[in-house]
Order: C-alpha cells, then structure tokens, then sequence
C-alpha cells in the first residue's frame, strides 16, 4: 500500500481522502478540482501528525494520560488537556516533516507569503465524524517559524478540554483520532461573508449571503453585525437586502494574527456587494451544490474584481431525513418519494394520511383522526377540526395566514400556498406531508425514528440561558400552554383570544343575543386561566379579540356580518369593540374576575389602534365596568404606521407597554396583503421602511420607560431579533417551536453588545 505523504496539494486531494486530510481539506481539493476559484493550499496530513507523535516519542506519555481520565471532573480534564498540549508543543518537530513543509510553503512562494493555517481533524476509521470548531485557527502568519509554530500548535488543538471530552461522549478513542492541518494563501479581503447555496431552514431556492468589510472572521465569528443580500436562484435576481451598520472590521495585523478595527465611517452603512456580486457569489455556490448534490454553507471573500471560495461544508440545519415507502425494509431512497405538489413549509414534521378536501366548514364532519385536512384557506371555525388532522395543505396564504399559526401552535406538519392543492389532490388519496420543506408527496412514506440524543458537555447543560431581554412565548390555544412552558419562556408576549371565541362556534353577539352571556365569559375566563396557571409570577398578555368579519360570518350568529372587499383593513380590533360595547364588557368581565382571582400578572393589549382617542376610550370604558385601570396593565399592538408615529401621544395616554405586530405592519406599510401567494415574495420583515418604523416606536418607548416587545412573526426570526436587540427592545415574543433558538440569538447578541461596549473603553 502507498505511504501517503507528509505533505498534499489541493491538486493531489480527492474525496475519499477524508481520513488524511480531513473534510476541510477534502472539501478545498474537490472544490479546486471543479474549477472554483479556491486560494492556493497544502494540507500537512493526518499521516505526518502520527509521524510526529512516533518520531518525537511521546504517543504513549499522550495516551496513557488520556486513557484513565474522568473528563466528568472538570479539574482533571483541564490539567490532563494543559498537560498533553505541553507535551506536544515542547516536543521537536522531526526534521523530515519540517523541511517538507518549509518547501511546500517556498513554492507558494516562501518567506512573504501570508497564510491562515487551519485545523482539518478527522477520524481515521471514522470518515464521516466531525470535529469542527473544536481545533485552532491562525490567521495572517508569514515566515518559516511562524508556520511551524502554528503547525504544532493546530496539532496540540487536537487535545483541548473540550476536544477530549467531545470524543469521550462520542465513544471515539483517542487513539484513531488524528489532525491535518491545512495552510492556505491568505487572502488580503476587502469584503467577505458566508454564503448559504439553499436557504438554510426550508431548503428553498434562495442563496443568503451575509457580507462585511475585511477578513470573514468577523461574519463568522458574530462580531460584526452583517448585511444580508438575498437572492432567488428561479428568477436569477436580488429578492431583499439589508443594509447594516457594521461597527468593526478584522483585518490582518502586522507579520502575526488580526486585530479588529473600527470601521471607517463612510463604510460603516455602505453596501458591502453590488447586485452583480451577489449574482457572481450565487452561481458559484450553485455550482458547489450540484457538485455535492446538497445546499452548501460556504465562506468566500472578494479583493478587487477576484472571487474566492475559501471553504464549503453542508448546511446540517435543513432536515431532509432518508425515508422508505411504508412497508418497504432496508431499502434507501435518500428523498421522501415523488413530489406532487409544493408550497411552503409553515409548520415542520412529516405526516402520512388520507386527504379530506373541506370546501366549507360543514365538511369538517368528514374529518377523521390523522386525516390530511386540505382547503382553500383554514379558519377559526375549523379549529376543531385542525386539532383531529396528522397535517395541513393550503391553496393560499403564506408564514403568518391562520393555518400556518394553528399548525405550529398543535405541533402540526403544514404547507400553505401551494395554489393547487384543492384541485390537484384527490379525496381518500394518501399523501405524505414535508412542513419543513413545504413539499407533498404521493403515498405514504415512514420517516426513521429521530438518532438518540447524544449527552451534552456538563458545562453547557449546566444552567439554563438567561438574557436581560426577556423572550417571551405567543400561544393561541388553551391545550398549547403547557407546551409553551416547557419552553422557558419569560411569559407570554401575546395570547390570542380571537382562537378560543372563534373556536366556539358562536358569536359573541349570538351569546348576547341568546341570554347566554355567562357561558361566553365562563369560557373566555377558563381558557386565559388555562394559560396563567403554566405561567405562574410571569406576565401573560392577552389580546382582545382581533376577527376579521369574514371569519365571523360562517359562525352562528354571523349570518348579518358585513361583507367587506378587505376584512383585513375593515372592522376589526379595537375598532370594532368601541362600537359594540357588549362584546367588550364580555371580555372585560373576563379579565376583572382573573385580576379578581389575583393574577395580576395579566395585561391586556388592545389591537388595531391608530390613534390615542382609541386606547383613552377603551381605558374609560374598562372604568365603567368597574376595572381599577390605574393598577392594571394595559398596553397596545402596534401594527399601523400611524400608531407609529403617534407612539408618544400613546405613552402620554397611559399605555403600560407596546408590541409589534409585525403580521399587519408590514403589510400595511408595504400595501401587501400577507395572505396573497401571488405577492408573498415582496412581503419583506426587513424592508428599509419597516425597521425604520420599529427603530423609532423603541426609541420612544425607551426614553419614557415602557417596555416594547413583538408578538409577529418576525419575533420568531434570529436575524431579526438580532437586529431589534442591537436597537434596543425590552422583550421579544416568539412562536414555541422558535423560543430556543431566539433566546440563544439573544444571548449571543446581548454579549457582543457587552464585549463592544468594554472594547471602546478599553
């Protein structure tokens, strides 16, 4: 069998030579070898590490310290991991390997070439094991010394705290454990970024760059707060940007290592890439993609007009598990089956079932446990039947329409907006439903049983995450409270009581109409308690009733609803209740016997204002009724520009909190109905005119002391929460399968605000 060398060139690399050069190396020799414009580079392999531990005699003093060690004791494995990092560093480097690397580096062009030297560990029995992030990286290093000092020191990265203790819960012996380290020519980088082929959660086809000024460490890092270019691989154009503020730059410092910089001011809120940038960017992440036949996330860089590719791995956060048809065995098909109809993935999961095709809501009788219910568009009255389903399809509507809402909140697989889905499926046919993908496919597939959980490191599972923002929960659904706790949320940001009255089927003017007031506020009152007891000394906001008429209509007691052309911009809200009185003190004496009861954790959030005179009167009317309103918290959606503007003439009025509605301010800033497929691509969280809006409601709200959330669907967003940290909001409320991963974007944001603040006064 050939020895493999100390020393490979891209070149010279091949896929299967994972166990020498680790998937980082693979990863550029395949890349180098299809014609993307990858930096120059050589990889000191896995063989050459060994080689050294051999050649220096210290592989037995490593392991035989290595193999007793309780890396549950955390004393222990730091001294053990101190200890084998001295034993390496301190050992000589034989001469053989040395002077093989000092002549791969003369013929990337020697002493003035600067370089980043990266850690590529691998497993030799194991190709497809993972070590990343756990291995060190040095960055602008020039000169013979200097590279075999970063050399050594990625091999001595092999033995960090948190390497050996990765691959003691991984069952890895230390042993087939080895180290390539890759030196590659450092790119001066004028501009750089990650790239993500496919969009990153739902697969779609839409490459995300996230770009910023100088070397990418700082995109890559999270030091820098990146713009964001997105663009749509079907139309082949720029879809949405966002134009950041970047406050540093990394760039390369002297002959040794980088510095962060503060960036100059006239680059601070300029455009990092041109449109024919981002177009360029994308077709070579889409050439890397059909390459390995999955999205890539890949980091890149630009000098001048030059492109770079400096690394690409596959993005593990879209779930496309490997399934079999149902009553197959053993055989792989690598993809859930034929596709037969695509929407997009608004609550994720995979269900099988018989499809029940509702045109109105007196077909839900049809319904059956574990159905596949299909419809135009879900409404509240079908709530009930929504609860008995395995999963949803929709012919409209888009993240935020009252299918995709329901579906997440019941743990519900659905697609929406699939355009066909009431004409192409047929009634009694099996289909299996993607919601994260937003695809349908034709029979029953059976996805595998999730892998088992692998046991975190004791000092990440030690203590739960605790941020100064508050993240907070939205539930719509009494059953859904215990589940939303579970979550850790910091209270609820917005409960929509619009689900639980429209789920009774009965208007409230029926109840009223019928004597029968006190079922209604009996109702009303057991469902918001439901939701209090799970979140006992934690603020819970309750929402009064926000039903558009058209949802009301289908509902004993609506056969008089208006008719309006736009439900969404009619009688609704706050607007409606001001002038049917009765429906409010319904709600009303909801609410006074919970505070009676003594949950003074609730507050009350009226919907749809656009002017003060609105909260003034409903706060006079709540009075009335006999409502201590001075002792209790009331406070505002806003969701109309107007509210907006008005936000002090709010606060003058006595509002005790405020929060976003981003569903409908962003529709009513932009003129896009959200439930309209047919304009879903321009329905834009991010858009210039909506952050300004926010950015300027917080800072009000900051200046006088009242807290400001939202409750949108844009709270569920990590980028965009990212954002409304960095600007200054008290609270975010995100959807429950969303709370972890937007507490840990906060976490994260709030430290970088903190590690900032003590670098400029440092």
């Amino acid at each position: 069998m050939k020895e493999i060398p100390n020393v490979l060139w891209l070149e010279e690399i091949k896929k299967e030579d994972i166990p020498s050069v680790g998937g980082k190396g693979a990863s550029l020799g395949e890349m180098a070898a299809i014609g993307l414009p990858v930096p120059r580079a050589f990889v000191v392999t896995a063989q050459a590490f060994r080689r050294f531990l051999v050649e220096a005699g210290i592989e037995d003093k490593i392991f035989s310290r290595l193999g007793n060690l309780d890396v549950d004791d955390t004393a222990a494995l730091e001294s053990v991991s101190r200890e084998v990092r001295e034993i390496v560093l301190n050992a000589a480097m034989p001469d053989r390997i040395r002077q093989e690397i000092v002549e791969a580096y003369a013929r990337m062009g020697g002493e003035n070439t600067i370089v980043a030297v990266r850690s590529s560990a691998t497993a030799e029995d194991l190709p497809d094991a993972s070590f990343a992030g756990q291995q060190e990286t040095f960055l602008n290093i020039v000169g013979d010394d200097a590279l075999l000092d970063a050399v050594q020191r990625c091999w001595a990265s092999l033995y960090g705290a948190r390497a050996i203790y990765y691959r003691a819960k991984q069952g890895f012996d230390d042993r087939s454990v080895n180290i390539a380290v890759v030196v590659q020519e450092l790119i001066p980088s004028e501009k750089s970024g990650v790239m993500f082929t496919s969009h990153p959660v739902t697969g779609e086809p839409l490459t995300i760059i996230e770009a910023s000024w100088g070397l990418g460490e700082a995109v890559v890092s999270g030091s820098v707060s990146p713009d964001n270019y997105v663009f749509d691989l079907r139309t082949e154009r720029v879809v949405d940007r966002l134009i950041a503020e970047k406050a540093i730059m990394i760039v390369p410092e002297g002959r040794h290592g980088t510095k962060t910089i503060q960036t100059p001011p006239e680059k601070r809120l300029a455009p990092v890439l041109s449109d024919d940038e981002v177009a360029r960017l994308a077709m070579l992440g889409k050439i890397a993609e059909d390459h390995y036949g999955v999205p890539q996330d890949i980091e890149w860089a630009i000098v001048g007009e030059e492109i770079y590719i400096l690394q690409s791995r596959p993005i593990t956060t879209i779930k496309q598990p490997e399934a079999r048809r149902a009553g197959e065995t053993g055989k792989k098909r690598g993809a859930l089956g034929t596709v037969i109809l695509q929407g997009q993935g608004a609550s994720p999961g995979v269900a099988s079932g018989r499809v029940v095709i509702v045109h109105d809501v007196k077909d839900t009788s049809a319904v059956k446990e574990g159905d596949i219910l299909v419809t135009t568009m879900t409404n509240p009255d079908m709530v009930p039947a929504m609860r008995r389903v395995s999963a949803i399809i929709t012919d409209e509507g888009g993240m935020t329409c009252h299918a995709a809402i329901v579906s997440r909140e019941l743990g519900t697989p659905a697609v929406v907006g699939t355009k066909k889905a009431t004409k192409v499926l047929k009634d009694g046919q099996i289909v299996t439903v993607d919601g994260e993908k937003g695809l349908v496919y034709e029979g029953a597939v059976e996805a595998p049983a999730p892998a088992a959980s692998k046991a975190a490191p004791a000092a990440v599972a030690a203590a739960p995450i605790i941020t100064a923002t508050l993240v907070k929960v939205n539930v719509s659904l009494p059953e859904a409270a215990a589940r939303a706790a579970a979550t850790g949320a910091d209270g609820v940001g917005l409960l929509r009581i619009e689900h639980l009255i429209l789920g009774l089927g009965k208007t409230p003017s029926w109840y009223i109409e019928h004597g029968a007031e006190e079922e209604f506020v009996t109702e009303l009152y057991t469902g918001i308690k439901t939701v209090l007891d799970a979140f006992p000394g934690k603020p819970v906001w309750v929402r009064t009733l926000d039903a558009p008429t058209d949802e009301f209509r289908n509902m004993e007691g609506g056969e008089e609803e208006p008719i309006e052309h736009n439900p969404m911009l009619g009688w609704r809200g706050i607007r409606r209740d001001l002038e049917t009185p009765d429906q409010f003190r319904l709600q009303v004496e909801a609410f006074k016997r919970l505070w009676a009861a003594g949950y003074d954790n609730l507050g009350v959030m009226f919907p749809m204002v656009n002017h003060p005179d609105e909260f003034t009167r409903a706060r006079a009317m709540m009075r009335d009724w006999g409502v201590d309103v001075d002792n209790v918290t009331l406070g505002i959606m806003i969701e109309i520009p107007s509210s907006v503007v008005l936000i002090e003439d709010f606060i003058r009025a006595g509002i005790r909190f405020a929060s976003f509605g981003t569903n409908d301010l962003i529709q009513y800033t932009l003129a896009i109905d959200r439930n309209n497929e047919n304009v879903a691509w321009m329905y834009q969280p991010e858009h210039p005119a909506v952050l300004r809006l926010i950015d300027y409601a917080i800072s009000a709200c900051r200046r006088h002391g009242v807290e400001c959330s939202i409750c949108g669907q844009a709270g569920s967003d990590p980028r965009m929460v990212t954002w409304l940290v960095e600007h200054g909001i008290s609270s975010v409320s995100a959807n429950i399968d969303a709370v972890s991963r937007i507490r840990e974007a906060v976490a994260r944001k709030e430290k970088q605000i903190l590690l900032d603040a003590a670098r400029r006064d440092a």
